[in-house]
């Protein structure tokens, strides 16, 4: 059952600090991509838009928590999020963000997809 989650900071696990660093230089390699840090965490833009939070020391609400924003995706691919059970909800900044919560390495490719469609969405005009 998902539940929404504040926006509490807390320390990441060790494996989390492998699988941001990770997510990290793979995302910093897409185009229009830029990162500043945040509050012991990584802010990953697109352009102007802030589309993503990955973990540095500090992870939202959980220790192996990466946090993303997504516009304007279609209500299939809502659809599709509510079902994931890695997936819930939070609340920052007047924004409505998604926690993907990481068990394994095998949770890589699935924060990566989503971190995909949170991408293409920073990049839809407003």
């Amino acid at each position: 059952m998902k539940e929404k989650r504040g926006p509490s900071l807390i320390k990441i696990s060790d494996e989390m600090v492998v699988w941001s660093g990770l997510l990290a230089a793979e995302v910093a390699g897409w185009p229009g991509v830029s990162t500043k840090p945040m509050f012991g965490l990584t802010a990953v833009y697109r352009g102007k838009e802030i589309f993503a939070a990955l973990p540095k020391s500090r992870g939202l609400g959980s220790a192996n928590a990466v946090a993303f924003k997504v516009v304007g995706a279609p209500a299939k691919v809502m659809t599709q999020m509510k079902r994931d059970s890695r997936i819930g909800e939070t609340q920052m900044a007047a924004a409505k963000w998604f926690v993907f919560e990481m068990e394994s390495d095998e949770d890589l490719r699935g924060v990566l997809e989503w971190l995909g469609v949170a991408y293409e969405g920073a990049g839809k005009k407003r």
